[in-house]
């Protein structure tokens, strides 16, 4: 019988945009203020993506440094599994999109929504892949571009969100450690404490939802945070213990960077000092599906995480989703400077010809169709005619 490899992190990257919203900036644009932002969430100051910016460029960026510390090329990822609630179309996936711009032509590529917990489901999902044998290599990425879904006279909800993304690159090993246990849960009955009301096939984009600021995120903040703090803890607990360990045993949590209330009571949930919560939502916000690996790079980047620790990633978010994977390090710290080679302007996201109309076929699609393939299939007669030689058709 062959035993299931293990799923180890072998390069990881993070990219926040250059813009910064500081409290005293949304003093000017809501009835707000600095001292009650950051005694109640602990944030001063989050990253807003430039107009040139998508979820795709941000998640590329991001991909291609977790690549370069990872060591390998981009064609050698099996899979890319991208987290996000702010995709930059509801078609094409947003991984699909980075698959072409990091330069790899041979992965399965798809979007994963779980809303703020979407890099743990994601990265379950890969250690699956892997243990499996079905992937060697796999790309997982948290990427989101919250601010412009935000209504900046919603003072309960523009406080508290940024842009940015994270990812990491999960390669097999027959080393041990790497993931050792996971835990996901769902709770539906909380499905509208967070939402966003309109865009989706139930209430599809129209005047009426616009006039009604339905495409603004909502929230019920005192309900979600409550259900956030018991579920965060329970499902880091249950994670920890699924990988035989206990909380004294867990060097670093990297918790889902929400509110630093929240971070607080699941530290004093699981009975640890606040030096075992890693904590940068003073600087991004709550990023979403981009908060952990965002977080996870920063970690390592900055000497919290050293070989051998043991380590949890732990997320909540709408749905009620929550995920949490107990994992132990097993990368050297330092390669990390690989990323810093890699820089915005090095990567690129092929934009549509236009708007209204669909692309051309593009040379590197019209190669494919053109070339020799494994099946030899009859093309010519695959291709529905125009509707008014579909109607003579009917007519005769």
């Amino acid at each position: 019988m062959n035993t299931p490899r293990s799923a180890h992190i072998t390069g990881w990257g993070r990219y926040a945009p250059k813009q910064v919203l500081t409290n005293a900036d949304l003093e000017r644009m809501v009835e707000t203020n600095d001292e009650w932002i950051r005694t109640r969430t602990g944030i001063r100051e989050r990253r807003v993506a430039a107009a040139h910016e998508t979820t795709a460029s941000m998640a590329a960026v991001a991909s291609m440094r977790a690549i370069a510390v990872a060591g390998i090329d981009p064609d050698e990822i099996d899979m890319i599994l991208l987290a996000t609630l702010t995709p930059d179309y509801w078609m094409p996936s947003t991984a699909a999109l980075v698959k072409e711009a990091i330069g790899n032509t041979r992965a399965a590529a798809m979007d994963v929504a779980a809303a703020c917990s979407g890099f743990v489901y994601a990265f379950s999902a890969a250690q699956a892949y892997i243990a499996s044998g079905m992937a060697r290599h796999v790309l997982v990425i948290g990427a989101e571009l919250l601010t412009r879904f935000l209504d900046y006279t919603d003072r309960n909800t523009c406080i508290l969100f940024g842009d940015g993304a994270g990812a990491v690159v999960l390669s097999a090993s027959d080393e041990p450690g790497g993931a050792l246990a996971t835990e996901l849960t769902t709770e539906p009955s909380g499905a509208y404490m967070i939402w966003l009301p309109a865009g989706g096939s139930k209430a599809p984009p129209s005047m009426s939802t616009l006039a009604r600021g339905e495409h603004y995120i909502r929230m019920e903040g005192k309900e979600t945070y409550r259900f956030a703090t018991k579920t965060l803890a329970s499902t880091a607990l249950a994670a920890i213990e699924r990988a035989g360990l206990h909380p004294d045993d867990i060097a670093l949590i990297i918790p889902h960077q929400a509110n630093i209330r929240i971070i607080e009571a699941v530290a004093k949930g699981l009975d640890l000092p606040m030096e075992r919560m890693f904590v940068n939502v003073d600087r991004y916000g709550n990023t979403s599906a981009a908060s952990v690996p965002i977080a996870l790079a920063e970690a390592v980047d900055t000497g919290r995480v050293k070989i051998g620790d043991r380590i949890v990633i732990v997320a909540f978010g709408a749905g009620f989703t929550s995920g949490a994977v107990a994992i132990e390090w097993t990368a050297d710290p330092a390669r990390g400077l690989a990323a810093e080679a890699i820089g915005p302007d090095d990567v690129t996201v092929r934009l549509p010809v236009d708007w209204d109309s669909v692309d051309p076929i593009p040379p590197a699609l019209a190669a494919i169709l053109a070339a020799p393939g494994p099946v030899d299939v009859p093309l010519d007669d695959v291709v529905p005619g125009e509707q008014e030689e579909a109607a003579e058709a009917v007519g005769h």
